[in-house]
């Protein structure tokens, strides 16, 4: 007889959300001794905890893919990706674990259905039209002043790739410490010079992964160029 293992019953979101433990294991025997021997919690409680430990570390939270049966993939990123959401972790202790993973879906441009949406709009959490939503800045807004609020406010990603691709259009070609010329002054204040050439090499290797721009050579010498561009006979 063959029996078919997952990884656990229902679904990640349903663990979060219990405030029980599952009452169903894929082999109760063993869970209950390991439980008895003080080698584990309770099942799914594991997974709740990473949540909690990268909503304390101001950190995205954790993606997982189950789409392969048997397979359990977990992503546990160590690096920021907003610093709008990060602030906002930041500033607003009050936001609850279920608030933090919607706003996380929201910073790594995941689809979330109508009823997040307006919930978090409704907290005035997001801005944006969807699908094109962004981690809103109401909390600079009410701890700034309104003309440090202007200053340190992010644009959306959307914004400076439009002006990447306008360079290229009519310039045809950018090395990095042009592209970073052009932008610098505008990316948030709320970034160190550091952290915002890092904002700027991220957008340039997202704009590659979506086959917007190519770079010709190699390192910093390496130049930036459209896709499509009819000047780009490379």
């Amino acid at each position: 007889m063959f029996f078919r293992c997952t990884f656990i019953v229902g679904t990640v979101m349903s663990v979060i959300e219990r405030d029980m433990p599952s009452d169903q294991y894929r082999n109760p025997f063993l869970a209950g001794a390991m439980v008895e021997l003080n080698m584990i919690d309770t099942i799914g409680s594991g997974i709740k905890r990473m949540f909690r430990i990268q909503r304390d570390r101001n950190f995205p939270m954790p993606d997982y893919d189950l789409d392969e049966e048997s397979v359990v993939r977990v992503t546990i990123p160590g690096r920021l990706i907003d610093e709008r959401y990060t602030r906002m972790l930041i500033e607003r202790k009050d936001l609850t674990l279920m608030d933090v993973i919607a706003l996380d879906k929201v910073q790594k441009g995941y689809p979330i259905p109508k009823e997040e949406r307006e919930f978090l709009r409704k907290k005035n959490f997001i801005e944006g039209r969807h699908p094109n939503l962004y981690v809103s800045e109401s909390v600079a807004a009410k701890t700034d002043t309104q003309a440090e609020y202007i200053r340190n406010r992010s644009f959306d990603r959307a914004y400076f790739k439009d002006m990447v691709v306008a360079y290229l259009r009519t310039y045809h070609e950018a090395r990095k410490v042009e592209i970073e010329k052009l932008l610098l002054d505008k990316v948030s204040d709320a970034l160190s010079e550091e952290q915002k050439r890092q904002f700027i090499k991220d957008l340039l290797q997202e704009m590659r992964k979506e086959k917007t721009i190519r770079a010709i050579g190699m390192t910093r010498s390496a130049k930036w160029v459209l896709t499509h561009d009819p000047e780009d006979r490379f």
